[in-house]
């Protein structure tokens, strides 16, 4: 039997354009927390403790880049963290983020188009579950990368069948070979 949470999961892997895959969020918003929370989904739980390990001041600019629902930076915000941004194709998503009343800004936008922030503003840049089948392509990083000030962090993370089918395993090693990023970190599968 195929859950619900399931179900929904199949329907945003198999959207045909970012259009449907922004109206599947929109309609999943209001039981995404649960749904995801039913499957054992813990990257938000990750994201979060190596945002604490490696960004130190409380006050740092945290962009949320795939936000949803914010609930990594609800997480981050019991940790301390006060200036936190999101940004997110679903409109339907981001209106579950701002009723959290923690992000000092959230935009609708799409990760792999220009984004409206200005060049390294971000101390951290943080992304869970948006590097995956069909949604942010590996190179939505050229825009992370234009963003995130020097010395700052990109913590993400990358579906491990499109890590290499999709390219994001060279774009990261194409990026760090121009000295653009430096992996610090990776964590086990």
């Amino acid at each position: 039997m195929i859950s619900k949470a399931d179900k929904r999961i199949d329907s945003v892997y198999h959207s045909a354009s970012r259009q449907e895959l922004a109206k599947s969020y929109d309609d999943w918003a209001s039981d995404y927390d649960a749904d995801m929370q039913s499957t054992g989904y813990i990257h938000p739980a990750i994201i979060v403790s190596l945002v604490a390990r490696y960004v130190a001041d409380s006050a740092a600019a945290i962009l949320d880049a795939g936000v949803g629902t914010g609930t990594l930076g609800q997480l981050l915000s019991i940790l301390g963290y006060t200036n936190l941004l999101g940004v997110d194709m679903s409109e339907g998503m981001l209106t579950k983020a701002r009723i959290r009343n923690i992000y000092t800004d959230l935009q609708q936008g799409v990760l792999g188009e220009a984004l409206d922030f200005k060049t390294a503003v971000m101390d951290c840049i943080v992304s869970t579950g948006t590097f995956t089948t069909g949604h942010a392509p590996a190179s939505a990083f050229d825009e992370l990368v234009r963003i995130v000030k020097p010395g700052g962090h990109l913590i993400f993370t990358v579906g491990t069948v499109v890590w290499q089918e999709a390219g994001f395993a060279s774009k990261l090693a194409t990026l760090e070979n121009a000295g653009y990023v430096a992996q610090v970190e990776t964590t086990p599968v």
